[in-house]
């Protein structure tokens, strides 16, 4: 993120509470939690986060709790993920509160053996970061890959055919077009 894009954005959602030292602060949090997964340190890594921390991972894997956090992460450290680095950057941030903000990052796991991110790989992060006593900690983050799908034309085959498939169920009386003669029109 360049400064002026930090800057821009920072002013839009400044609170009364919140300063441009926020930003830095959850930057810095983000680039934190990078250089932690990098060295294979899970309680490190763990630290990141508040100690009720809801993480779920690329594939839907829901934890609850910094410790089962720290646990799965020490697994995958010292085992399919050995020597890998978490190569990422902060896109976003917008303060919800004085003391809450959502970050959106991306990031990607570089394992050993490669040199350069593999493109499948890149995953965007949406982070809940809440401010307590001890700064700036990361509460709840939910990571997705990047898939962009286009979204089909109303009359491009594909969505001709999904009316289709409404018609013919409906006809049958099976599925949710089956059981609803709701408002869609097929």
């Amino acid at each position: 993120m360049t400064p002026a894009e930090t800057q821009e954005r920072t002013i839009r959602s400044l609170g009364e509470g919140v300063t441009r030292n926020d930003d830095a602060q959850l930057t810095a949090l983000f680039a934190r939690m990078c250089r932690t997964w990098s060295e294979g340190d899970a309680k490190a890594y763990g630290d990141c986060f508040t100690a009720d921390c809801d993480y779920v991972s690329f594939d839907g894997t829901r934890a609850k709790g910094r410790a089962v956090m720290v646990e799965s992460h020490d697994k995958l450290f010292r085992g399919v993920l050995f020597g890998s680095a978490l190569v990422g950057e902060v896109e976003s941030i917008r303060y919800l509160s004085d003391d809450v903000a959502l970050v959106h990052g991306t990031g990607s796991v570089l394992v050993a053996w490669r040199s350069e991110l593999p493109k499948r790989r890149l995953t965007r992060n949406t982070i809940v970061a809440v401010r307590g006593s001890e700064g700036w900690r990361f509460s709840a983050i939910h990571n997705g890959r990047v898939r962009p799908m286009g979204i089909p034309e109303p009359n491009s085959l594909p969505a001709r055919m999904a009316k289709v498939l409404v018609r013919v169920s409906r006809a049958l009386g099976i599925g949710r077009a089956g059981a609803v003669q709701g408002p869609f029109k097929a």
